[in-house]
């Protein structure tokens, strides 16, 4: 199958990225995990085709406080301890004080806790000790909220720690691949300006939206056909 140039939206990525994950099929040792709120429409095809459970790994950016698309850094949480990634080329550039830089972390962990409690609906963290988990997200600019991600999942001790995504910078697939087991993404293109960029339809993703897919994942059944009654 050739690879396609752009993706109609988030779905149709997770399609492609599910293609390229067939050794994770009929496993019972795989976890997706999709950072919110992007990648889970990006990360439910592909738990449906390995047929994996679903959870969500929480993270924010670390915006500069007047370019807040611009990544000082990132937080992730799992099993409730914050994991900090730095862009300390970033903050020396901007001019950022350690009381702003304290500042937005704040603001960004308590988000992080908020959306924790309301996508979960209290359903447990799924396990991730001793477990093959593929992180999933809408596509890598920088790689910085993604290796945020990293630091967290891998104080849980996987077996491995795999990345799969629609598309990335040349920049983000370099980070991002040296420090996980295996890396995946349907495009590397050699100009690249923003994920949105690749998507037809790349709108925003409301929690709403999250709260409905992780819910429909919890009750989806791959065989309905041997359903009990």
């Amino acid at each position: 199958m050739s690879a396609p140039q752009r993706f109609a939206h988030r779905t149709d990525a997770g399609r492609a990225v599910s293609h390229l994950l067939s050794l994770f099929v009929d496993r019972d040792d795989v976890v997706v995990l999709a950072l919110p709120r992007g990648g889970v429409p990006v990360a439910v095809p592909v738990a449906q085709a390995l047929d994996a459970p679903l959870d969500v790994l929480m993270v924010r950016k670390l915006g500069l406080p007047a370019q807040p698309e611009v990544a000082m850094g990132a937080i992730a949480d799992v099993g409730g301890t914050v994991e900090v990634v730095r862009n300390s080329t970033v903050i020396e550039q901007a001019g950022v004080s350690e009381d702003t830089v304290d500042e937005v972390y704040a603001t960004e962990t308590e988000e992080l806790r908020r959306r924790d409690l309301a996508y979960r609906e209290g359903r447990p963290v799924v396990p991730l000790r001793d477990r093959a988990v593929i992180i999933v997200d809408d596509g890598l600019a920088t790689g910085t909220t993604m290796k945020a991600a990293l630091a967290a999942v891998r104080r849980q001790q996987p077996t491995r720690m795999v990345v799969a995504v629609p598309v990335a910078s040349a920049e983000a697939s370099a980070a991002v691949q040296a420090e996980v087991d295996e890396f995946f993404c349907v495009l590397t293109p050699a100009t690249f300006g923003a994920v949105g960029q690749f998507y037809d339809d790349f709108a925003a993703v409301e929690d709403a939206e999250v709260i409905d897919a992780l819910r429909a994942h919890a009750d989806y059944d791959p065989n309905p056909e041997v359903s009990q009654p």
